[in-house]
């Protein structure tokens, strides 16, 4: 038997931060996910898998748009038309009402679990393989109930296949809103294969049994880095056993690659050749780049405004193979200044009170008044975080020079 384990595909999701690209650009990057998703389906097919698990968010969105509904249920007639089994589960971001999602009736494509409920089906492949799948669908975009406690123990030989969209228990109760479970009783359930959904990041908790988190299949923004994929299952029907293997099938990933500055570049173009060099070094297939900057307090103002401009990143890219871009520029500043404890804990202090989003708004009401971009933009944690990195980096980067005159 063959099984693919496929989760978090979000059709429909954004890229975020990639607004400033040209518009023919940008939509071959978004178009990227249904490119991952169409490369899955591919394989299943030229491998001739017995089934396909889809473990959640299949959409980003209760509302999928049209076009991507029917590119959902084109993808799953080419499997069911090859008769692959395909079983999915409806998650956090997707709990849709079935209907509403174009699929024509098949006995191989089934949605398991409505109204949040158990549900267990037993299946057979073309070689007469008995398994069964069991899973529950979202109906609500949070669940607080540890759901998977619920699940029954396997209690026969036939091979059997938990299916869920959830996340481990956290410490913090506000957190624990999908499903919250812990691992020792995924184990206890004894299945030969635990499917999950909901956390990006492809991990592996436990081998025995397996229980897997496959991640999304393409990353979305600099925090779902590196390759993205699905796990691909083989059992051995006589003994059962499961051998997986991670398939990448993302187009585009991406990267984040550090330079340190150790002292000033007093060159701009050096700078420049600098940052090229590096991101050609790291440019071994369609990559969106992000650099971090570390020691940008020694960065002088024109190169910092340089760094600000996303017109340049494009001038920075020219050199990159497989369309590869630099889309975003980090600052890290490194304490260059030597402060006693009292001056470090007022510096501390006062930073408290200024790099606030309250504070921030105040500052930028004019502009607030003038540019809705503004407004909203400050009200993003990441965009308010790069102005606060900036702020300190300017800072440091005066206290420096101030230093250097008193020394």
């Amino acid at each position: 038997m063959k099984f693919l384990h496929i989760a978090d595909v979000h059709l429909d999701s954004p890229f975020l931060g990639l607004s400033f690209l040209p518009s023919e650009l940008f939509c071959q990057i978004k178009n990227a996910i249904q490119l991952s998703f169409e490369k899955a389906v591919n394989f299943a097919i030229d491998h001739d898998v017995d089934l396909v698990l889809l473990a959640g968010d299949t959409f980003d969105s209760i509302h999928p748009t049209p076009q991507s509904k029917i590119f959902f249920a084109n993808q799953i007639k080419r499997l069911v038309d090859r008769q692959i089994q395909v079983v999915m589960v409806l998650g956090n971001h997707d709990y849709s009402q079935i209907d509403d999602l174009l699929l024509n009736e098949s006995p191989y494509f089934k949605i398991i679990g409505s109204n949040e409920q158990i549900e267990q089906v037993d299946f057979m492949t073309k070689s007469q393989y008995k398994y069964r799948v069991v899973g529950f669908s979202y109906q609500h975009n949070h669940i607080t109930e540890d759901i998977i406690a619920k699940y029954p123990p396997k209690s026969t030989s036939i091979y059997t296949i938990g299916l869920a969209h959830a996340g481990m228990k956290q410490s913090s109760v506000d957190q624990n809103n999908y499903a919250p479970f812990t691992l020792n009783e995924v184990k206890d359930l004894n299945y030969d294969y635990f499917a999950l959904g909901h956390i990006h990041l492809r991990q592996v908790l436990s081998q025995e049994p397996w229980i897997v988190y496959s991640g999304n299949l393409q990353g979305r923004h600099v925090n779902e880095k590196d390759a993205k994929g699905f796990y691909f299952g083989q059992v051995d029907e006589q003994s059962q056993n499961t051998q997986l293997q991670f398939i990448d099938v993302s187009p585009i990933v991406w990267q984040t690659v550090d330079l340190t500055l150790d002292e000033p570049f007093k060159s701009t173009t050096k700078l420049c050749t600098k940052i090229q060099n590096l991101l050609a070094d790291n440019n071994l297939r369609p990559t969106l780049f992000t650099l971090n900057i570390i020691g940008a307090e020694l960065l002088s103002d024109a190169q910092l405004d340089m760094l600000n401009d996303k017109s340049m990143y494009e001038e920075l890219s020219n050199n990159l193979q497989y369309h590869s871009l630099l889309v975003k520029v980090y600052y890290r500043h490194r304490d260059f200044i030597a402060l006693n404890a009292t001056d470090r804990a007022l510096f501390a202090k006062a930073a408290e009170e200024i790099l606030t989003a309250n504070h921030t708004c105040e500052l930028a009401s004019s502009l607030m008044k003038k540019s809705n971009i503004v407004t909203n933009n400050l009200q993003k944690e990441e965009y308010l975080s790069d102005i606060y990195e900036l702020a300190r980096v300017r800072l440091e980067q005066k206290l420096r020079g101030n230093n250097d005159e008193i020394n």
